[in-house]
């Protein structure tokens, strides 16, 4: 008895250790974005204050109204990114749950082949491919459009792996039923498959808009005018316009580029370690 008793101790006081542990790394990965929006309520005459703080003396929002009022087409650009990151995750919504489930699912020749061929491009960076990109997009008149951007990413190698992941820890007993009274596969994928998927979706929107939201390189590259430019692009644009050391309008405009990503992460957080852990287990 006064073992198990020890034990229990021992047990409580390794839980507080790593909850004091999570609590402290927690912290210190909020720190980074609580200085950002600190920086953009001061005024540039403090922005490199010595001894530094956290809170601002005052709340002030003269560099927000700088950077909506400056000559760079900041809400343009701002839609551009929500344009191609909308665009782009409901693509791969659609795309990677169809794969999922040819793979997943359905039987044919050479299925697991292709499904390793496919994996393989997840080892290749963006940057082995975007001159034949850049090249074609010039030929077909998609070169410096934001369309273009989110045509190369309607699909995603990684999103099929997911979900088809999630898919094979499904039960398949309903679809099997289904198909015997004479559904079709496309049936069988809309009716009993896809509302199973939604943890796995929820996810894979989740990790793809924040993804695309971020996209630098290939937008550096195929997005040259101000008016296509997606934000992570503007913010070296700003930065530049904003002269050197004005450094909390370029907070301000950072602030503003990083909220949505972060809004849509804070609210659907569980959804997202939900569809990940899910994904890895397999009956």
């Amino acid at each position: 008895m006064q073992t198990r008793m020890q034990t229990r101790a021992s047990v409580k006081w390794i839980d507080r250790i790593i909850i004091a542990v999570m609590l402290v790394l927690g912290v210190a990965m909020l720190l980074p974005f609580a200085w950002l929006f600190s920086m953009s309520f001061r005024p540039v005459a403090e922005a490199y204050r010595m001894p530094p703080s956290f809170l601002p003396p005052n709340l002030h929002l003269t560099n927000y109204r700088a950077v909506l009022d400056s000559s760079v087409p900041f809400l343009k650009i701002y839609w551009n990114s929500l344009y191609v990151a909308v665009i782009v995750t409901c693509g791969q919504l659609i795309t990677c749950s169809l794969a999922a489930f040819a793979f997943a699912r359905l039987e044919f020749k050479g299925r697991d082949s292709l499904f390793f061929v496919m994996l393989v491009g997840i080892m290749f960076p963006a940057q082995v491919t975007i001159i034949p990109i850049y090249l074609g997009f010039a030929q077909t008149g998609l070169l410096n459009h934001p369309i273009g951007l989110a045509l190369m990413y309607l699909t995603s190698s990684f999103g099929v792996f997911l979900v088809r992941q999630f898919m094979l820890s499904q039960p398949k007993a309903l679809e099997e039923a289904a198909l015997m009274d004479g559904a079709g596969h496309l049936k069988i994928f809309l009716r009993i498959s896809l509302p199973q998927l939604r943890p796995a979706l929820s996810a894979l929107g989740i990790i793809t808009f924040t993804q695309t939201w971020n996209y630098y390189f290939q937008a550096r590259v195929l997005l040259e005018p101000q008016d296509a430019m997606t934000l992570p692009v503007a913010m070296d644009l700003l930065r530049g316009y904003m002269s050197e050391g004005n450094l909390s309008l370029v907070m301000a405009a950072m602030s503003m580029a990083i909220l949505p990503a972060v809004l849509i992460f804070l609210l659907a957080q569980r959804l997202v370690i939900e569809g990940m852990a899910m994904s890895g287990i397999k009956n």
